[in-house]
């Protein structure tokens, strides 16, 4: 067979989607992804972006005879015909699954005389991957770990992009002295390349920042937290660590990062006091710090610790990659005795300043940062 399509709303594309494709190429020389354009929805990307997100994710793959078309104003069975395809490939994860589709193609071929539809049976880890499965596990902290994954690498940066600008946008909504233009120069700017979008951050990254930006939010609704306060949280997390790594040798990061909130002058509200909050982040100032919002803030930044363990890990190996220009034995003793110290902190109730970040995650950071500890000291035998 010479062309074969695969069509759908993919929004966003899911593993799911990317197996049916690869199935797909097992049955022809070439596929086409059709992106249906359906009025009755309401899609979270549009047409283009999901285009694009589909082209990214295909590359990734590795897959050089997919190609990506946009269906306007038809039914894509006839798109198809159009295009010189005389088959669709669906997939079909039940018995229900299939009683819906074959009615779709038997309108495809009486009604529209359109292509055929050759269904394929994903495997079971992927029988309940869909676009909405994934948007429906959004919410909870932690809810980008989870969607991570079932999607592909550039579906799921585009996703949690989609929800950062939200949530910045939400969080600058009746503030005066702040224009469009600039906040989405900002938003860019932290997003990108410059800040926790850089490749060469393992760590320091977008899921950091959906992570503390969750937390905030959970924090804000369990304790009743002034509105005032957890905007200037928010704001003080946003650029905590847009700096990792400056031009300033002589200056830590977050010194930096204060900084450069300063001179964003993003409106005229509370600038200082983000910027102070920025700072308590900063173990060589943050003693002598006081700030009304400092215990949430340190709690936020490392509320990581205390996550299940298979996320914890992930944390940890992150973390040695972004640190991979230390040498071994150098690193396992530098980390060692960071994590000395945490247990410490956690062990006299004083990791987590926030009473409700030390009853949530106090006894799970103890158990994940002992054994990391016990790793590094075998590794080290």
């Amino acid at each position: 067979m010479k062309k074969i399509a695969f069509s759908g709303t993919l929004d966003p594309i899911t593993n799911g989607h990317l197996w049916v494709i690869q199935e797909a190429r097992a049955l022809a020389d070439e596929v086409v992804v059709f992106i249906s354009e359906n009025p009755g929805k309401k899609p979270q990307f549009s047409a283009p972006e999901r285009k694009d997100i589909i082209e990214r994710s295909v590359a990734e793959c590795g897959w050089d005879n997919v190609s990506v078309v946009i269906v306007k104003g038809d039914y894509t069975a006839r798109a198809a015909k159009r295009h010189g395809i005389e088959y669709l490939v669906r997939g079909i994860r039940n018995t229900s699954d299939f009683d819906y589709e074959n009615l779709i193609q038997q309108t495809n071929v009486d009604v529209l005389d359109g292509a055929k539809t050759i269904f394929v049976m994903p495997p079971r880890d992927l029988g309940s991957v869909s676009s909405s499965f994934v948007r429906a596990l959004q919410g909870p902290v932690g809810w980008h770990w989870t969607v991570k994954k079932f999607m592909p690498v550039p579906a799921y940066i585009a996703w949690i992009k989609s929800w950062l600008r939200t949530d910045w946008q939400k969080l600058w909504e009746g503030e005066a002295g702040v224009d469009s233009a600039k906040l989405d120069h900002w938003f860019d700017y932290l997003t990108g390349d410059d800040a926790y979008g850089a490749t060469r951050r393992t760590y320091h990254n977008l899921d950091h920042l959906v992570h503390g930006l969750s937390e905030i939010s959970a924090w804000a609704s369990n304790t009743g937290a002034a509105k005032a306060d957890v905007a200037i949280l928010k704001k003080a997390f946003w650029f905590h660590d847009a700096v990792y790594g400056g031009k300033h040798a002589d200056l830590s990061n977050e010194e930096q990062s204060a900084r450069l909130w300063l001179d964003a002058a993003l409106g005229t509200q509370h600038l200082q006091e983000v910027a102070d909050l920025i700072r308590v982040t900063d173990h060589f100032q943050s003693a002598s710090l006081v700030h009304l919002l400092k215990d949430a803030m340190l709690s936020v930044d490392l509320a990581i610790l205390g996550q299940a363990a298979d996320t914890y890990d992930a944390y940890a190996a992150a973390v040695r990659m972004e640190y991979d220009e230390v040498e071994e034995d150098a690193y396992r003793a530098g980390r060692g005795r960071v994590l000395s110290y945490f247990v410490s902190l956690a062990e006299t109730g004083k990791l987590f300043t926030d009473a409700w970040f030390a009853d949530l995650y106090t006894s799970q950071a103890i158990i994940n940062l002992k054994r990391e500890k016990a790793q590094l000291e075998k590794q080290s035998s």
